[in-house]
């Protein structure tokens, strides 16, 4: 894999909405804690080995010109681009590929009006791996009703896309493009070919993006949690510089160790009615979306572990699972809640179900109380699992905590599960709290986590 060396920033935009905040320049040059945001954007891409910054200006790009001279072009080879018309986010990107330098495979294409802490070399190292056309940076966010939204297919590539607005009663999976990409040059450069070198008005979501797809390209969606906001807006960027302060946006890389809250699914988030297998069965537990806002404003990732033996004993298909958890976004998402990644064990060690999957029935790893999916969630989001928590309303929630190495809290409302398990009854296996529902076990956390500064 040759090393990511080019980025291209979307840098020609008026600004007309941070006006205010901007006294008199252009927007990539807001003040941002103290930094201008451009000069953000530029070392942070440095600090990855980018070695050339292609920048497309327009709007007073005499100012940007100047405060580049006055930095020395930060040491990188820095180029600015104004061709005087407006193209969109993909035609000015086609128009400006001859002015490449690097002998870089793949490009870097960011929009100037986005703060990001973003670890490049493992979005990269993700997107060479699976030999994409293009990836694309997606998360969840706190309202994706009114946000356009991505759906993956089982391995991870872009099945659809779903633009806003939404058609009414529609429950999409809540992953939004963060409009940040790694491209193939020579995908770029087929694109220039097909609108005969002379490219008009394109939008990468809107145009590009969608010709891929249509095309038969493999288009990749890298998930994660990682700091990335748009600050557009004076209430965006009052955001951002809070979040600069507090210290979110510092730790908000993949670079550092992240905390989390594993949660089991069944119990704690929603209304445990036995095995699910429609989305229609599916129903928060009140205060569940609430709790989960709290740690997604905390900066902890909401990770959901859940066993799901429906799969096994042929009870229901991976594609009627993914609506079930579809589901569960969606609510999540209608509440301003988001989890950060969810992990689901579909085998079963017991034999004779009717329409069982033999290829299921095992003994794995990754069944609770096996440690299994928190490991594989440790490894994919550079988790701290010692300085993570697992709140669940079973034993073997209790038990995958002590065997992961996590602090444990059990939930324990008066209810028994489908094996007449009595939730707040665990016997000899302890958890390190306990707690009413995950209200109360998020109190105990964000206290806990208070007190460890």
């Amino acid at each position: 894999m040759k090393p990511l060396k080019e980025t291209i920033i979307l840098a020609g935009g008026k600004g007309t909405r941070l006006a205010s905040r901007l006294n008199g320049l252009p927007k990539p040059l807001v003040n941002v804690a103290g930094v201008p945001l451009l000069e953000r954007q530029i070392l942070h891409c440095k600090s990855f080995g980018i070695e050339s910054v292609l920048l497309l200006v327009n709007h007073r790009a005499d100012r940007i010109a100047e405060f580049c001279a006055q930095k020395d072009n930060f040491g990188l080879r820095l180029s600015l681009v104004d061709d005087g018309e407006p193209r969109g986010t993909g035609g000015a990107t086609l128009a400006a590929l001859p002015y490449l330098v690097s002998d870089s495979q793949d490009v870097l294409i960011m929009y100037g009006d986005t703060l990001l802490n973003i670890d490049l070399e493992r979005f990269h190292a993700a997107h060479a791996a699976r030999g994409a056309d293009a990836s694309l940076l997606l998360h969840p966010n706190t309202h994706p009703q009114d946000s356009d939204l991505v759906e993956l297919d089982e391995s991870g590539y872009l099945a659809k896309l779903h633009p806003y607005p939404h058609p009414e009663g529609a429950e999409y999976p809540n992953l939004v493009n963060a409009a940040l990409y790694i491209v193939k040059r020579s995908v770029l450069e087929s694109f220039r070919y097909l609108t005969g070198g002379s490219p008009k008005v394109f939008d990468f979501a809107k145009d590009v993006f969608p010709l891929m797809l249509k095309k038969g390209g493999k288009l990749y969606g890298y998930v994660s949690p990682e700091y990335i906001k748009d600050v557009g807006t004076p209430e965006r960027l009052d955001s951002a510089e809070a979040d600069i302060l507090s210290g979110r946006f510092a730790g908000g890389t993949l670079r550092l160790p992240q905390r989390a809250v594993f949660l089991d699914r069944d119990g704690v988030l929603n209304e445990d009615v036995g095995y699910i297998t429609s989305p229609d069965q599916l129903t928060l537990l009140p205060g569940s979306a609430q709790a989960v806002r709290r740690l997604n404003k905390a900066g902890m990732l909401a990770v959901v572990i859940t066993n799901q033996p429906v799969l096994a004993r042929g009870e229901c298909d991976e594609a009627a699972l993914r609506t079930v958890h579809t589901r569960l976004e969606y609510l999540l998402g209608l509440e301003g809640a988001y989890i950060d990644r969810l992990y689901y064990c579909p085998h079963h060690p017991d034999k004779g179900f009717p329409g069982e999957r033999p290829e299921l029935k095992m003994v794995c790893s990754c069944r609770k109380p096996a440690p299994g999916m928190v490991f594989k969630a440790a490894e994919d989001l550079h988790i701290d699992v010692r300085n993570s928590w697992f709140v669940g309303d079973r034993k073997s929630d209790i038990q995958c905590a002590k065997n992961a190495g996590c602090r444990s809290i059990l939930t324990v409302r008066e209810a028994s599960g489908q094996d007449g398990e009595v939730f707040a009854d665990t016997g000899d296996i302890q958890p390190d709290f306990k707690a009413n529902d995950l209200a109360a076990a998020v109190d105990i956390i964000l206290l806990r986590q208070e007190d460890a500064r």
